[in-house]
């Protein structure tokens, strides 16, 4: 179980650790230092209506990713723009490993963790006490039919 940083709304945030994983891969494999992992901890808003994984440009930047494609955002307030699109973004959150692609929010300071993220690493979240718990705190649960 993770506490997350107290909000005065209903949104929190809790911290991530990312990494390039392109960088991740070539040291696991001894082509790169570890030490040479771009890497970067950051704080995340859980946001409940949010799709998907959005990072700062900042810490795209930073972690040294390149722009795929172009995808069409909308905001809560109903404005659409285009947006770059990374991918390779590995997520560390409360000990679960996975990899992402993200949206680039050229000004944003947070990143913002949507579903995908959530359910990918199987969390539930509990807006209450501003936290997010495993299903199953041992094991990643996968839904089959």
């Amino acid at each position: 179980m993770v506490r997350a940083k107290e909000k005065a709304t209903d949104r929190f945030s809790l911290e991530l650790q990312l990494a390039n994983f392109i960088d991740v891969a070539s040291a696991e494999t001894g082509s790169l230092a570890a030490d040479q992992v771009r890497r970067a901890r950051v704080f995340g808003v859980v946001g409940c209506g949010a799709t998907r994984l959005v990072l700062p440009g900042s810490i795209v930047k930073l972690l040294g990713l390149k722009p795929k494609r172009k995808v069409r955002v909308k905001y809560a307030d109903g404005r659409h723009r285009l947006r770059d699109e990374v991918d390779g973004v590995q997520v560390v959150m409360a000990g679960r490993t996975g990899v992402f692609k993200a949206v680039v929010e050229p000004k944003r300071e947070t990143a913002l963790i949507g579903a995908i993220v959530l359910e990918d690493l199987d969390f539930l979240v509990d807006c209450e006490r501003k936290r997010v718990v495993p299903r199953d705190p041992r094991y990643v649960v996968s839904e089959l039919e």
